[in-house]
């Protein structure tokens, strides 16, 4: 019988963290040909030039990537800049099926209207970005939340891409990731524990660190960590349950997070 020389668990979620970053980013470097990583910003949001339609064109494609893929975020934000109303007076402007009709490509496009409208109202009301900034960062997740239509990722998603806030987004991708590292306890905890969990783990939690984590994991488990996984060239399969085979783990002790 074939023996598996396989790493012990992780002693702790900290340790999985330092462990994983370094080859998360080594596999995003070889992907991008050398280029920086810095040169590839995580949220492709492109049409705006100054800060404050950027952050809301960001909002505005956090709440569109509901329940869809990004390519269709991105038909739905070019119908957006090519009409000229990518930005919170001239949305709030259009009619609802004026609306409806240009964000189509994005799916389920009359509800995403009522959530559009509402988060975009929500902004404007706020006093746009730079009313925004100004707020503390439990206070604008507070806000973001009560917002008809944003849910605890979609907030996140708009705290730390558009307002720079260091949080932790966490999606399927994030949960999958960490189960099947060792830390399944970990990854069912509810959105807001796990999130704590990750970012009290996290060194040097930044924004900017934490949008590269977030954006690291996303394409990690396009490439390798999905539903039916891709082993062969996954820079992390020599401590993943799947890479290195149930058998070999199953006879190793998992570390259990209360």
């Amino acid at each position: 019988m074939k023996t598996v020389d396989c790493p012990l668990p992780f002693d702790s979620l900290a340790d999985c963290l330092e462990w994983i970053e370094p080859r998360l980013l080594d596999a995003h470097q070889r992907h991008l040909g050398g280029e920086q990583v810095e040169a590839m910003p995580w949220w492709p949001a492109g049409y705006a030039t100054d800060s404050e339609d950027r952050a809301f064109e960001i909002a505005v494609g956090a709440v569109l990537t509901q329940n869809t893929n990004w390519r269709n975020v991105e038909k739905a934000l070019a119908n957006l800049h090519a009409a000229k109303v990518l930005t919170a007076a001239d949305i709030l402007a259009l009619e609802d099926e004026n609306l409806a009709e240009l964000i189509r490509p994005s799916g389920f496009y009359r509800i995403k209207t009522r959530r559009l409208k509402a988060m975009t109202c929500a902004w404007h009301e706020a006093g746009g970005l730079a009313a925004l900034k100004n707020r503390p960062t439990g206070e604008l997740r507070d806000w973001l939340l009560a917002i008809h239509g944003v849910g605890h990722e979609t907030a996140d998603d708009i705290l730390l891409y558009a307002l720079e806030r260091p949080v932790w987004v966490i999606d399927t991708y994030t949960r999958r990731l960490f189960h099947r590292l060792g830390f399944p306890e970990t990854a069912a905890r509810k959105y807001d524990q796990l999130a704590d969990d990750l970012l009290t783990h996290t060194q040097e939690p930044t924004a900017t660190r934490l949008a590269r984590w977030h954006g690291l994991i996303v394409e990690h488990a396009k490439a390798h960590c999905r539903v039916k996984p891709a082993c062969a060239e996954c820079p992390l399969r020599e401590r993943c349950l799947h890479g290195v085979g149930r058998e070999t783990i199953g006879r190793l002790p998992v570390l259990r997070l209360g």
